[in-house]
Protein backbone atom coordinates (compact mmCIF):
# COMPACT_ATOMS: atom_id res chain seq x y z
CA UNK A 1 0.00 0.00 0.00
CA UNK A 2 1.18 3.88 -1.28
CA UNK A 3 1.66 6.18 1.18
CA UNK A 4 1.03 9.58 0.05
CA UNK A 5 1.74 11.79 2.79
CA UNK A 6 3.61 14.53 0.96
CA UNK A 7 0.05 14.90 -1.18
CA UNK A 8 -2.52 14.16 1.05
CA UNK A 9 -0.46 17.08 3.70
CA UNK A 10 -0.49 19.58 0.90
CA UNK A 11 -4.31 19.14 0.49
CA UNK A 12 -6.66 21.50 1.45
CA UNK A 13 -9.82 20.51 3.81
CA UNK A 14 -12.99 20.13 1.84
CA UNK A 15 -16.54 20.00 3.54
CA UNK A 16 -19.56 19.50 1.51
CA UNK A 17 -20.98 22.65 2.40
CA UNK A 18 -17.74 24.80 0.41
CA UNK A 19 -19.06 27.15 -2.83
CA UNK A 20 -16.09 27.79 -3.37
CA UNK A 21 -13.53 24.55 -4.06
CA UNK A 22 -9.99 25.42 -3.20
CA UNK A 23 -8.45 22.15 -5.74
CA UNK A 24 -9.86 20.94 -8.57
CA UNK A 25 -10.14 17.26 -9.61
CA UNK A 26 -7.80 17.78 -13.01
CA UNK A 27 -5.59 19.81 -10.48
CA UNK A 28 -4.95 16.51 -7.95
CA UNK A 29 -5.34 13.89 -10.81
CA UNK A 30 -2.22 16.31 -12.29
CA UNK A 31 -0.34 16.48 -9.14
CA UNK A 32 -1.07 12.41 -8.47
CA UNK A 33 0.09 11.38 -12.18
CA UNK A 34 3.86 11.96 -10.91
CA UNK A 35 4.02 10.25 -7.65
CA UNK A 36 1.14 7.63 -7.41
CA UNK A 37 2.29 4.02 -8.09
CA UNK A 38 1.12 1.99 -10.95
CA UNK A 39 -1.01 -0.13 -9.25
CA UNK A 40 -2.84 2.97 -7.90
CA UNK A 41 -3.21 4.45 -11.33
CA UNK A 42 -5.48 1.49 -11.90
CA UNK A 43 -7.35 1.98 -8.79
CA UNK A 44 -8.00 5.43 -9.96
CA UNK A 45 -9.16 4.15 -13.50
CA UNK A 46 -12.09 2.75 -11.94
CA UNK A 47 -13.09 6.30 -10.46
CA UNK A 48 -13.00 7.87 -13.40
CA UNK A 49 -14.50 5.74 -15.66
CA UNK A 50 -18.11 6.50 -14.18
CA UNK A 51 -17.58 10.00 -16.33
CA UNK A 52 -16.77 7.76 -19.76
CA UNK A 53 -20.07 5.91 -18.77
CA UNK A 54 -22.17 9.23 -18.99
CA UNK A 55 -19.81 10.36 -22.06
CA UNK A 56 -20.85 7.41 -23.52
CA UNK A 57 -24.63 7.76 -23.54
CA UNK A 58 -23.90 11.40 -24.80
CA UNK A 59 -22.08 10.43 -27.79
CA UNK A 60 -24.55 7.15 -28.24
CA UNK A 61 -27.00 9.84 -28.58
CA UNK A 62 -25.22 12.81 -30.43
CA UNK A 63 -21.92 12.54 -31.35
CA UNK A 64 -20.80 15.90 -31.16
CA UNK A 65 -22.05 15.94 -28.13
CA UNK A 66 -20.11 18.07 -25.13
CA UNK A 67 -18.08 15.33 -23.14
CA UNK A 68 -17.50 15.61 -19.28
CA UNK A 69 -14.02 16.43 -18.35
CA UNK A 70 -11.66 13.63 -16.48
CA UNK A 71 -12.95 10.72 -18.05
CA UNK A 72 -10.30 8.13 -19.01
CA UNK A 73 -11.01 8.26 -22.80
CA UNK A 74 -11.35 11.19 -25.41
CA UNK A 75 -13.86 11.30 -27.88
CA UNK A 76 -12.16 9.24 -30.42
CA UNK A 77 -11.33 6.04 -28.36
CA UNK A 78 -15.17 6.31 -26.88
CA UNK A 79 -16.34 5.98 -31.17
CA UNK A 80 -13.99 3.63 -31.37
CA UNK A 81 -15.44 1.30 -28.62
CA UNK A 82 -19.21 2.38 -30.40
CA UNK A 83 -17.40 0.62 -33.62
CA UNK A 84 -16.39 -2.28 -31.48
CA UNK A 85 -19.41 -2.88 -29.88
CA UNK A 86 -21.09 -3.50 -33.06
CA UNK A 87 -18.51 -5.80 -34.53
CA UNK A 88 -18.39 -9.49 -34.57
CA UNK A 89 -15.86 -9.97 -31.79
CA UNK A 90 -16.12 -8.45 -28.61
CA UNK A 91 -13.16 -10.14 -27.09
CA UNK A 92 -10.75 -8.43 -29.82
CA UNK A 93 -11.38 -4.59 -28.12
CA UNK A 94 -9.49 -3.18 -25.34
CA UNK A 95 -12.33 -1.69 -23.57
CA UNK A 96 -13.95 -2.73 -20.61
CA UNK A 97 -16.62 -5.27 -21.94
CA UNK A 98 -19.37 -4.35 -20.04
CA UNK A 99 -19.40 -0.87 -21.78
CA UNK A 100 -19.37 -2.68 -25.47
CA UNK A 101 -22.05 -4.99 -24.04
CA UNK A 102 -23.96 -1.66 -22.54
CA UNK A 103 -23.89 -0.33 -25.95
CA UNK A 104 -25.54 -3.28 -28.01
CA UNK A 105 -28.19 -2.75 -25.53
CA UNK A 106 -28.63 0.84 -26.39
CA UNK A 107 -29.01 0.02 -29.89
CA UNK A 108 -31.44 -2.41 -28.95
CA UNK A 109 -33.59 -0.79 -26.62
CA UNK A 110 -33.19 2.74 -26.57
CA UNK A 111 -36.57 4.46 -26.56
CA UNK A 112 -38.31 2.09 -24.87
CA UNK A 113 -40.89 3.03 -22.30
CA UNK A 114 -38.89 2.60 -18.86
CA UNK A 115 -35.70 2.37 -20.44
CA UNK A 116 -33.01 5.18 -19.11
CA UNK A 117 -29.77 4.83 -20.37
CA UNK A 118 -27.72 6.63 -17.90
CA UNK A 119 -29.26 4.55 -14.87
CA UNK A 120 -28.79 1.77 -16.31
CA UNK A 121 -25.14 2.47 -17.52
CA UNK A 122 -24.18 3.32 -14.23
CA UNK A 123 -25.35 0.16 -12.54
CA UNK A 124 -23.93 -2.01 -14.82
CA UNK A 125 -20.06 0.34 -13.51
CA UNK A 126 -21.06 0.01 -10.07
CA UNK A 127 -21.56 -3.83 -10.65
CA UNK A 128 -17.76 -3.80 -12.53
CA UNK A 129 -16.11 -2.13 -10.16
CA UNK A 130 -17.48 -3.99 -7.16
CA UNK A 131 -16.03 -7.49 -9.22
CA UNK A 132 -13.71 -6.04 -10.77
CA UNK A 133 -11.49 -3.49 -8.21
CA UNK A 134 -8.88 -5.25 -6.53
CA UNK A 135 -9.23 -2.35 -3.74
CA UNK A 136 -11.00 -3.42 -0.36
CA UNK A 137 -12.64 -0.33 0.31
CA UNK A 138 -13.51 1.12 -3.29
CA UNK A 139 -14.81 -2.12 -3.57
CA UNK A 140 -17.48 -1.90 -1.08
CA UNK A 141 -17.98 1.99 -2.09
CA UNK A 142 -18.87 0.78 -5.25
CA UNK A 143 -21.05 -2.29 -3.75
CA UNK A 144 -23.20 0.31 -1.45
CA UNK A 145 -23.82 2.82 -4.35
CA UNK A 146 -25.17 0.08 -6.15
CA UNK A 147 -27.22 -1.00 -3.15
CA UNK A 148 -28.39 2.27 -2.32
CA UNK A 149 -29.51 2.99 -6.00
CA UNK A 150 -31.23 -0.14 -5.81
CA UNK A 151 -32.95 0.35 -2.58
CA UNK A 152 -34.33 3.49 -3.70
CA UNK A 153 -35.71 2.41 -7.25
CA UNK A 154 -37.06 -0.40 -5.03
CA UNK A 155 -39.01 2.24 -3.03
CA UNK A 156 -39.91 4.10 -5.25
CA UNK A 157 -41.91 1.20 -7.37
CA UNK A 158 -43.49 -0.16 -4.50
CA UNK A 159 -44.70 3.84 -3.98
CA UNK A 160 -46.18 3.22 -7.56
CA UNK A 161 -47.67 -0.58 -7.20
CA UNK A 162 -45.27 -1.25 -9.87
CA UNK A 163 -43.53 -4.98 -9.78
CA UNK A 164 -40.81 -4.07 -7.58
CA UNK A 165 -38.43 -7.50 -8.63
CA UNK A 166 -38.72 -6.12 -12.41
CA UNK A 167 -36.79 -2.91 -11.58
CA UNK A 168 -34.03 -4.32 -9.11
CA UNK A 169 -30.71 -4.99 -10.81
CA UNK A 170 -28.15 -7.89 -10.02
CA UNK A 171 -27.88 -10.40 -7.54
CA UNK A 172 -26.44 -10.46 -3.89
CA UNK A 173 -28.04 -9.98 -0.51
CA UNK A 174 -29.79 -6.68 -1.01
CA UNK A 175 -30.86 -7.17 -4.09
CA UNK A 176 -32.47 -10.74 -3.40
CA UNK A 177 -34.07 -9.28 -0.28
CA UNK A 178 -35.97 -6.55 -2.38
CA UNK A 179 -37.23 -8.78 -4.57
CA UNK A 180 -38.69 -11.15 -1.88
CA UNK A 181 -39.20 -9.28 1.46
CA UNK A 182 -42.61 -7.77 1.70
CA UNK A 183 -41.55 -5.76 4.63
CA UNK A 184 -41.23 -1.86 4.92
CA UNK A 185 -37.79 -1.94 5.02
CA UNK A 186 -37.42 -4.98 2.84
CA UNK A 187 -35.81 -6.58 6.08
CA UNK A 188 -32.14 -4.31 5.52
CA UNK A 189 -32.82 -2.00 8.03
CA UNK A 190 -31.14 -3.90 11.07
CA UNK A 191 -28.42 -5.07 8.45
CA UNK A 192 -27.45 -1.50 6.58
CA UNK A 193 -27.78 1.95 8.96
CA UNK A 194 -27.61 3.47 6.06
CA UNK A 195 -31.65 2.02 5.42
CA UNK A 196 -33.55 4.08 7.31
CA UNK A 197 -32.38 7.39 6.06
CA UNK A 198 -32.57 6.40 1.94
CA UNK A 199 -36.36 5.60 3.42
CA UNK A 200 -36.52 9.58 4.32
CA UNK A 201 -34.32 10.74 1.31
CA UNK A 202 -37.34 8.89 -0.88
CA UNK A 203 -40.00 10.35 1.03
CA UNK A 204 -38.28 14.06 0.51
CA UNK A 205 -40.59 15.84 -2.36
CA UNK A 206 -38.20 18.13 -3.45
CA UNK A 207 -35.98 17.11 -5.79
CA UNK A 208 -32.78 19.13 -5.52
CA UNK A 209 -33.11 18.19 -1.26
CA UNK A 210 -33.23 14.89 -2.40
CA UNK A 211 -29.88 14.61 -4.42
CA UNK A 212 -28.21 16.68 -1.60
CA UNK A 213 -29.53 14.18 1.38
CA UNK A 214 -28.21 11.52 -0.91
CA UNK A 215 -25.08 13.01 -1.63
CA UNK A 216 -24.35 13.73 2.23
CA UNK A 217 -24.82 10.56 2.96
CA UNK A 218 -22.27 9.43 0.85
CA UNK A 219 -19.77 11.71 2.06
CA UNK A 220 -20.70 10.82 5.71
CA UNK A 221 -19.60 7.25 4.79
CA UNK A 222 -16.32 7.96 2.92
CA UNK A 223 -15.52 9.94 6.33
CA UNK A 224 -16.14 7.34 8.34
CA UNK A 225 -14.51 4.60 6.38
CA UNK A 226 -11.57 6.42 6.34
CA UNK A 227 -11.47 8.01 9.77
CA UNK A 228 -7.62 8.57 11.21
CA UNK A 229 -6.32 7.01 7.98
CA UNK A 230 -4.97 10.22 6.00
CA UNK A 231 -2.48 9.05 3.98
CA UNK A 232 -3.42 5.77 1.98
CA UNK A 233 -4.52 4.89 -1.77
CA UNK A 234 -7.91 4.88 0.16
CA UNK A 235 -7.53 8.07 1.45
CA UNK A 236 -6.51 9.58 -2.09
CA UNK A 237 -9.60 7.67 -3.27
CA UNK A 238 -11.88 9.16 -0.63
CA UNK A 239 -10.58 12.84 -1.08
CA UNK A 240 -11.17 12.39 -4.84
CA UNK A 241 -14.71 11.05 -4.19
CA UNK A 242 -15.30 13.63 -1.87
CA UNK A 243 -14.09 16.50 -3.96
CA UNK A 244 -16.13 15.46 -7.39
CA UNK A 245 -19.47 15.84 -4.94
CA UNK A 246 -18.43 18.89 -3.42
CA UNK A 247 -17.01 20.42 -6.81
CA UNK A 248 -20.45 19.52 -8.77
CA UNK A 249 -22.69 21.54 -6.01
CA UNK A 250 -20.43 24.20 -5.82
CA UNK A 251 -21.21 24.56 -9.76
CA UNK A 252 -24.72 23.79 -9.45
CA UNK A 253 -25.49 26.07 -6.51
CA UNK A 254 -23.34 29.27 -5.00
CA UNK A 255 -25.56 30.91 -3.38
CA UNK A 256 -27.47 28.17 -1.10
CA UNK A 257 -25.65 25.03 -0.80
CA UNK A 258 -23.21 26.13 2.53
CA UNK A 259 -26.54 26.38 4.90
CA UNK A 260 -27.98 23.64 3.56
CA UNK A 261 -25.48 20.96 3.41
CA UNK A 262 -24.54 22.27 6.60
CA UNK A 263 -28.30 21.30 8.16
CA UNK A 264 -28.48 18.25 6.58
CA UNK A 265 -25.36 16.87 7.48
CA UNK A 266 -26.27 17.71 11.05
CA UNK A 267 -29.80 15.85 10.60
CA UNK A 268 -28.18 12.84 9.75
CA UNK A 269 -26.01 12.95 12.45
CA UNK A 270 -28.37 13.37 14.36
CA UNK A 271 -30.42 10.71 13.47
CA UNK A 272 -27.73 8.19 12.88
CA UNK A 273 -29.69 5.04 15.15
CA UNK A 274 -31.86 2.98 13.18
CA UNK A 275 -35.56 3.43 14.50
CA UNK A 276 -37.22 0.88 16.32
CA UNK A 277 -39.47 0.45 13.96
CA UNK A 278 -37.25 -0.72 11.54
CA UNK A 279 -35.96 -3.30 13.42
CA UNK A 280 -36.64 -7.12 12.35
CA UNK A 281 -38.24 -8.98 15.36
Amino acid sequence: MANYYCIMAGLPDIHLSDTEPGYSISQLREALHAEISRHDERLLHFLFLQHDCRNLVALLRNEEAQLEENGNYGRDELLQLMDDARGVDLGTSPYPRFLLEYVREYDAKAGEAGYYPEDEVLMRYYSYCTEQCPNDLMRRWYQMNFDVTNLMTAMIARRQGWQVSDYVKGEGEVADMLRTSDARDFNLGALYDYVPEIMKIVDEDDPVRKERMLDALKWMWLEEQTFGDAFSEEAVFAYLCRLEIQERWAHLDVEQGKETFEQIINDLRSEAQVPDEFIRK
